[in-house]
């Protein structure tokens, strides 16, 4: 940089050596000298207004002042111990220089301050008396040991003194010319040098005043800058004399400090007021002048970035020690030493780490990141420089600074010494050269020779700084900047080198600083960076797997837990890549030729092998979430690979599977917990399969929606894409897949996550939650070998367990069981709102498995543990606690729930299993489980009713409508269907219940269809000619007893019956005669009765044809219906006991609604519009590189047509995501109130919403959306496009199909009321249980259905973004506020608060060159707010995007749901609006009344 420049070494040399031949008095005896200084200086002295008053001073010509200064140069060379004298003539001098001054002191001799610039330069050279050694002493400031401590001090202070003055002349003076300053610099860099240039030793002036002496020089040299800028011989002596200075620990501190106060202003006018700014100290903030110009600044701060040369050269002691100072100590040394062995050079690692650090800030400052930032999760700054300018800067150090001590450092080491060796001669280095590299062979000594204190090794925490400073740099690449392969190359063969691991497999410094600042290396489409892989993997390898992390050295201050983040995040970036380059090579950069060519496909064993161990032994919650994240990836892709890659067949696996013939089955063994077993071949184990009753199992492929292939007449695209895989890829991985194939994956997560979620996470809310929410993401999974075991080694244990997936799947419920038990059995202070929402998102996760694996239920054990733990939550016991107990039915148990919330969860999992499993998606698709039929529906099959004028009030009309539980509407019809021909009793049923809308017709049989379809209908029967002969009657006399009665010898029982004579005894004649009578009146009757009837034509002589009788088509089938079914028990409920009075007041079993209010209809439509499960919506955006503006972003998914220039892989993703819908005819959530959860539409009003779009991607809502669905939840997919805002506008100024529910006197069925029985009962619904001592358990009871307060919140209205970004850096700028108005659902009208920006959820997705996805997630701060899958970071494959999205999108909004007080799940609003109803509508009617009204005709 100035090689054409001139150095002032000489003259600065020259001054300091020369410096005592100034003074005449140096011509006589020493003792003459002093006398004359002592009496002049003492005179001079007095008149300076220190101890008496100042006064105008007697020397007015040039003559006597140079006499006097000629007296005062001798002074200030006296020996030490002439302390005052000194002192008096520092102080002279000091006061003379405020001739520089604006306003000089009156002490000021004239001739000094009418010259001041000449005299002061002579005053500043005399100066060099002070700081140079004296004549007969060598050095005696630092090595005379007959000076004292105190002398020391004392010497100091006015070491002080002078520099204080100079500093302060140089910052108020107006007069200096460029001369006065150059001298003032090159004095500053002679002290320096006689202070600073010999070797450190401690407590001397030099050690005492370093601090001081460096920052008056930059100081002093900052000034210099502003007011006369050094000249380029200046800048190169700075340079030069800098380099003999770096053996003290101060210079690197100073420079480090003066380079952050230049780079703070250089940023400023650089990148402008909205750069972050620097953060320095208040004292540094001072350090630059208030002139300096932004040119000054610019040429100063790069002058003084390069003054200390290559901090590289600070690991060489050969070149730090090479100056005469350094050599005259080896002299002079006792038994003789080198140069290098002195021991103020042991503090070289430690100048050398803080140069490394003082380089690292400054790239932080270019960075705009913080000083104390680990690199992992900050946000640069957009306007940041590009990657190569920092380079260009910085590169040279860097790259040299990381290879310290690596095996290229060491070969370079040897070539430069084998060349040297044969010159020796050709290259001898004068010790005041500057900048000194390694390259040069006096740095090329026996690095034996060296203490142990610096050896190489000993410079490590520098190189980790370099070496973690370039992964920052390169870490910062925008989408799209280009890096020189230059750089490239020297940064992946740096970390190649600093990524070696040792056989003791330790973590040193670099390691962890490799891995604390690369978090985002593998992100950022790096040319080349997967050369890297292998050796990332191995260092995750020592850092994540084992609990305790083993260091090289304990002196390591890095914190473990962000260590093993920062290792979890490049994790997640490399776990998709085996599958997805598959075969492809990795070239090693060290050797052309390679003995083994390592593929992609190989690492996939030892990626699994880190996953999983690091999940056993991490302790930290968010570190526990994030691997729970990355494992559902890695089993999600797995199994979609498969699907996709391999087909249906199991020929690249090697895989046996059971066929017609019964073959043998082939299995695996192998212990993806072990990290050796990616080394272990697979072995063969013959054993049967162990099956739950050997059902198959029928789940959801891939948990992407293929459920609707189940449903008949629904025929839906899978949700999943495939690409073509080579052939050689299928025959590598014959060898592979054993270990870690998607069967293998999926057991072992489960059975891991099931341990540990018992074991370890029970009391971590949020480690529980992603627990619980990827055992849910496992259940979806449809795993293609279903007979295969794997054996699990559980070290804890010291168990081996050999499983399939079904006995996996059955542990896993057993499991989650057993986990809300031990959660419910806790004892009440423990028992609070987040362990009650782990217990509901445990019911959720067990919903989930039966779901996708009904064959459980078939399970007498699995029935038994799920159905006890139902009755667990519902009840708060379970009536068997141990198997040998009695068991305690339900009417004997108190109603004491862990919580209602808890109570809900519960019953919704029972009526899962009841209606649900097996069932589940149902004729009607999976975007409805209720009946598609209303009242309106049925009456158009009804022949009774002229399809034109169905209206819902007529059709409401012919029903009549019951409440049964106080919470299921019951709707009869007792009119016959129209395709019934057969005349039976028939009644139609509409049950509106809790959980849905259901429809049944039912008939009244006394046989079997199979028995009772055939009859005979002929007109004459056939029957046989009847006999017309009259028989004969016989005459016979009528006997009471038998012929031989009177022959029997009477009893006493015999005279028990009175005769006749003794009854007119008693009872007198009279009534005898009577009864006599009426006998003979009887005959009579009779005989006439007979005579008639053989003379009548119904006589057997005159018999007719029989006919048979019109059949009746009049039932009363409702009543017949009630009756059968019970509901006209009218017994009464005991008040008294907890368990029958669960309706308040008590209910009977049966109450009449009046459907004559016009109202009725109204009210019944919106409780059909309250779905039975949850719905949410997430809205897709589009992102061009650089748009920032919500019309701009709106603008690239157009209504008409598709805007050009789109990613083709985000169609791709869309179609991942949910199953496209018309609008028309969906009866599920449609993304907008107004519309959702109607019946399907006619034909005719299809046509009037409207022409058809022809836009693919035309997802806006307005005709098609996209749709997914399970059992418990509904999510729509918008693409919004300018109709939205539109749309928007118009229904928020009409309000939504059901505002009026929430103008009306009733409850709000979307919010939770407060009660009206005062504050002891508006708790939330989380501690619902009076726990107080002494008193009763107090039932759960619900707030009541009339509100009188206003209501609360009843959800967060929370909005889910899924963006698709082309420039990562995009996000920063996301228009979120803005794109809030084309977001609106129509139930926002519902609540008291509009959606914020600041609740709203982001997934952020960006595609990589690789075609790989990269995920941001941007969202509220909050304790429950980020659920898995999908993690901040996380690097995804295009076959799992749509389904991993979907899953964090639904636990997104569970969560938020859990973490909301007052939330009603779905079947909990039905049931209050269904009680809403009852107190509108009911009929207070009283038994008879209610069997009358049974017998009265509908219309």
């Amino acid at each position: 940089m100035y090689s054409e420049w001139a150095s002032l070494s000489a003259q600065i040399t020259a001054n300091s050596c020369g410096a005592q031949c100034f003074s005449v008095l140096n011509k006589f005896p020493a003792s003459a000298g002093r006398e004359v200084v002592v009496s002049v200086v003492k005179q001079l002295g007095t008149n300076l207004g220190i101890t008496q008053n100042a006064e105008p001073s007697h020397l007015v010509k040039d003559e006597e002042v140079k006499w006097c200064m000629d007296v005062i140069c001798f002074g200030l060379s006296l020996p030490l111990q002439e302390h005052e004298t000194i002192k008096d003539c520092v102080n002279v001098y000091c006061e003379w220089l405020t001739a520089l001054h604006p306003q000089p002191r009156i002490s000021v001799p004239k001739p000094i301050c009418e010259d001041a610039n000449l005299y002061a330069r002579q005053i500043i050279n005399h100066f060099h008396n002070l700081f140079v050694p004296r004549q007969g002493e060598i050095l005696p400031f630092l090595y005379q040991t007959t000076l004292g401590a105190d002398t020391i001090k004392r010497q100091a202070v006015l070491c002080h003194r002078v520099l204080r003055t100079l500093q302060q002349t140089a910052q108020i003076s107006q007069v200096m010319d460029r001369q006065t300053w150059e001298t003032l610099l090159l004095f500053l860099l002679a002290i320096n040098e006689i202070l600073l240039a010999p070797p450190t030793v401690k407590d001397d002036v030099g050690d005492q005043l370093c601090e001081r002496v460096l920052s008056v020089l930059f100081e002093v040299w900052l000034l210099a800058c502003v007011r006369s800028f050094p000249s380029p011989s200046m800048w190169k002596t700075l340079q030069e004399s800098c380099a003999m200075w770096r053996h003290r620990v101060a210079l690197v501190d100073q420079w480090n400090r003066v380079n952050l106060a230049l780079t703070a202003r250089l940023l400023e006018f650089c990148y402008g007021p909205a750069f972050p700014q620097l953060k320095n100290a208040d004292e540094d903030g001072q350090l630059i002048p208030a002139g300096m110009s932004n040119d000054c600044v610019a040429q100063t701060w790069y002058r003084f970035l390069r003054m200390i040369g290559n901090p590289t050269a600070l690991c060489s002691p050969h070149i730090i020690s090479k100056s005469s100072h350094f050599v005259q100590w080896a002299l002079t040394h006792e038994k003789g030493a080198e140069t290098h062995q002195h021991p103020c050079l042991q503090q070289l690692p430690q100048i050398f780490l803080n140069a490394m650090k003082g380089i690292s800030s400054q790239v932080d400052a270019f960075l705009a990141l913080p000083l104390t930032s680990m690199g992992a999760g900050t946000e640069l700054a957009v306007a940041r420089p590009k990657c190569n300018s920092i380079l260009h800067v910085f590169h040279e150090w860097l790259f040299e600074a990381a290879h310290i001590g690596g095996d290229t450092w060491r070969q370079n080491r040897k070539k430069q010494a084998c060349e040297a060796s044969k010159r020796p001669s050709s290259m001898i280095m004068e010790h005041r050269k500057g900048s000194i590299s390694l390259s040069q062979p006096n740095s090329l000594n026996d690095p034996q020779s060296l203490p142990p204190t610096l050896t190489i090794d000993k410079y490590e925490s520098g190189r980790a700084e370099a070496i973690g400073t370039l992964c920052k740099i390169f870490c910062a690449k925008k989408t799209g900047e280009e890096i020189l392969p230059v750089y490239l190359a020297r940064f992946y063969m740096a970390l190649q080198q600093c990524l070696k691991i040792t056989e003791s497999r330790e973590c040193d410094e670099t390691l962890a600083s490799i891995l604390l600042h690369s978090s985002d290396l593998f992100r950022l489409d790096l040319d080349g960076i997967n050369v890297l892989l292998p050796g990332f993997i191995a260092a995750l390898e020592i850092v994540l797997p084992d609990k305790d992390l083993k260091l090289k050295t304990q002196s390591l201050t890095f914190n473990r837990t962000e260590l093993r983040r920062s290792a979890i995040n490049i994790l997640l970036s490399i776990m998709v890549l085996p599958l997805h380059y598959q075969s492809l090579p990795i070239r090693d950069l060290t050797s052309e030729t390679s003995e083994k060519i390592i593929t992609f496909i190989q690492l996939k064993s030892r990626l699994m092998n880190i996953l999983m161990n690091a999940l056993q032994v991490e302790t930290d919650a968010q570190n526990t979430h994030m691997l729970l994240g990355g494992l559902l990836l890695c089993v999600q892709d797995a199994v979609t690979f498969e699907e996709t890659e391999l087909g249906g067949g199991n020929a690249s696996t090697a895989h046996l599977s059971h066929n017609s013939s019964g073959g043998a089955v082939q299995h695996h063994e192998a212990n993806l917990l072990s990290s050796a077993c990616s080394e272990r071949s697979a072995s063969l184990v013959s054993a049967g399969t162990a099956s739950l009753g050997g059902q198959t199992t029928a789940t959801m492929g891939a948990g992407s929606g293929s459920i609707r292939d189940t449903a008949s007449g629904h025929d839906y695209p899978s949700l999943t894409i495939s690409d073509d895989m080579s052939f050689e890829f299928g025959q590598e991985l014959e060898g592979v897949l054993p270990y870690d194939n998607a069967h293998a994956l999926f057991v072992r997560a489960t059975y891991l996550v099931c341990h540990r979620l018992i074991s370890s996470w029970k009391t971590d809310l949020n480690v529980s939650l992603a627990a619980l929410e990827l055992l849910s993401g496992l259940a979806r999974l449809h795993i293609r070998e279903t007979d295969t075991l794997v054996k699990i080694y559980e070290a804890s244990q010291n168990l081996t367990i050999i499983s399939s997936d079904a006995l996996e799947c059955k542990r896993a419920v057993k499991w989650i069981c057993d986990y809300i038990c031990y959660q419910c059995s806790r004892p009440p202070p423990a028992h609070s709102k987040d362990l009650h929402s782990t217990i509901v998102a445990a019911f959720q996760c067990t919903a989930a498995w039966l779901m996708q694996h009904p064959y459980l239920l078939q399970d007498k054990d699995c029935l038994q543990t799920v159905l006890e733990v139902v009755e667990l939550g519902i009840s708060g016991t379970k009536s068997q606690t141990k198997g040998g107990d009695i068991p305690k039915f339900k009417d004997e148990k108190e109603l004491k729930p862990a919580s209602m919330r808890v109570r809900d969860a519960a019953e919704n999992l029972l009526t899962i299993i009841l209606e649900q499993v097996g069932y589940f998606p149902s004729e009607c698709g999976p975007e409805s489980i209720s009946s598609l039929l209303d009242e309106v529906a049925l009456m158009k099959h009804c022949n009774s009713m002229a399809p034109a004028t169905s209206s819902s009030e007529q059709a409401i009309a012919k029903f009549k409508y019951f409440v049964t539980e106080n919470s299921t509407i019951l709707a009869l019809l007792e009119e016959p269907l129209g395709n019934d021909q057969d005349p039976q009793p028939t009644v139609t049923l509409l049950i509106r219940g809790p959980f849905g809308r259901h429809a049944w017709t039912m008939q009244l049989r006394h046989l079997p269809r199979s028995k009772s379809g055939i009859k005979y209908h002929a007109i004459n029967p056939g029957r046989p000619i009847p006999m017309n002969d009259i028989s004969q009657r016989p005459e016979c006399e009528q006997k009471n007893f038998p012929d031989g009665v009177d022959k029997v010898q009477p009893c006493v029982a015999d005279y028990s019956i009175p005769t006749i004579e003794q009854m007119r005894e008693q009872y007198g004649a009279g009534t005898i005669r009577d009864l006599e009578a009426m006998m003979e009146n009887q005959s009579i009757h009779e005989k006439l009765a007979w005579a008639e009837a053989d003379t009548s034509a119904d006589s057997l002589s005159h018999a007719q044809e029989c006919v048979p009788p019109a059949v009746c088509h009049e039932f009363h089938a409702a009543r017949l219906f009630l009756s059968h079914f019970g509901f006209l028990g009218f017994e009464t409920r005991n008040p008294h006991n907890p368990a029958e009075s669960l309706g308040t007041p008590p209910q009977r079993p049966l109450i009449v609604l009046d459907t004559k209010s016009t109202a009725f209809a109204a009210d019944l439509d919106r409780l059909d519009k309250l779905s039975a499960r949850t719905h949410d919506t997430v809205y897709v955006f589009y992102v061009k590189s650089g748009q920032t503006s919500a019309q701009q972003i709106i603008g690239n998914l157009t209504e008409e047509q598709q805007s050009p220039g789109l990613d083709p892989h985000f169609a791709t993703m869309l179609q991942t995501l949910g199953w496209p819908v018309q609008v028309a005819d969906h009866s599920g959530w449609t993304g907008f109130a107004h519309n959702s959860w109607s019946l399907k539409g006619t034909p005719e009003e299809q046509l009037r919403t409207g022409s058809v779009s022809n836009d693919p991607l035309n997802f806006n809502g307005s005709q098609k959306v996209l749709y997914w669905a399970d059992v418990c939840s509904e999510i729509a997919f918008v693409v919004p496009t300018a109709w939205n805002l539109r749309h928007n506008s118009d229904s928020s100024d009409g309000g939504s199909i059901s505002s009026a529910d929430q103008v009306s006197g009733t409850s709000n069925v979307w919010t939770r009321g407060d009660g009206d029985t005062g504050l002891a009962k508006t708790k939330s619904r989380n501690l619902s249980l009076e726990l107080s001592a002494g008193k009763e358990p107090v039932p759960p009871t619900r707030r009541k259905g009339n509100v009188t307060k206003p209501t609360l919140l009843a959800q967060a209205p929370a909005k889910i973004f899924l963006v698709w970004l082309e420039s990562y850096e995009d996000y920063l700028n996301f228009p979120l506020e803005d794109l809030l108005a084309y977001t609106r659902t129509g139930e926002e009208l519902h609540t008291l608060q509009l959606p914020r920006a600041a609740d709203c959820h982001v997934i952020f997705v960006h595609s990589l060159l690789s075609g790989l996805l990269r995920v941001k997630l941007q969202g509220p701060p909050g304790r429950m707010s980020f659920a898995t899958p999908l993690v901040d970071g996380m690097v995804l494959s295009r076959r799992v995007v749509g389904n991993l999205v979907r899953q964090t999108a639904l636990n997104i909004s569970r969560r938020r749901r859990l973490d909301n007080d007052n939330y009603q799940p779905p079947h909990v609003r039905r049931r209050l609006k269904v009680q809403d109803i009852v107190q509108k509508y009911k009929m207070d009617l009283s038994e008879a009344e209610l069997l009358a009204h049974l017998f009265q005709r509908a219309i």
